[in-house]
């Protein structure tokens, strides 16, 4: 069984930066693809963005420039530089990971417990 540990998050003014991390830890896996999604109040889960273990990368349009995913696979930690903060950035962040488990043999997925990002103006 994976699970992923975030933080990073907290209260920044408008214009800042916050740096989210996600550590997977857990025995006989791989992991995959990696991402960061996002709930706002009110709203539904959406994309953030994405990395596989390759390094390829993708965003949503609204972070575009403005964040960037990385990731250090010796650690299965996955991190998100968040710059020029707005405050309609405001959600819950929550990692998630694709893996393929050796106990099993299967490919499954798992999310982060979330960690609230608050952005004000």
């Amino acid at each position: 069984q994976v699970q992923l540990v975030e933080s990073g998050g907290g209260l920044v003014q408008a214009g800042g930066s916050l740096r989210l991390s996600c550590a997977a830890s857990g025995s006989r896996f791989s992991i995959n693809a990696m991402g960061w999604y996002r709930q706002a109040p009110g709203k539904q889960r959406e994309l953030v963005a994405a990395i596989t273990s390759g390094g390829s990368t993708n965003y949503a349009d609204s972070v575009k420039g403005r964040f960037t995913i990385s990731r250090d696979n010796a650690k299965n930690t996955v991190y998100l530089q968040m710059n020029s903060l707005k405050p309609g950035d405001t959600a819950v962040y929550y990692c998630n990971a694709d893996y393929i488990s050796f106990s099993s043999d299967k490919y499954l997925e798992v999310w982060g417990q979330g960690t609230l990002v608050t952005v004000s103006s």
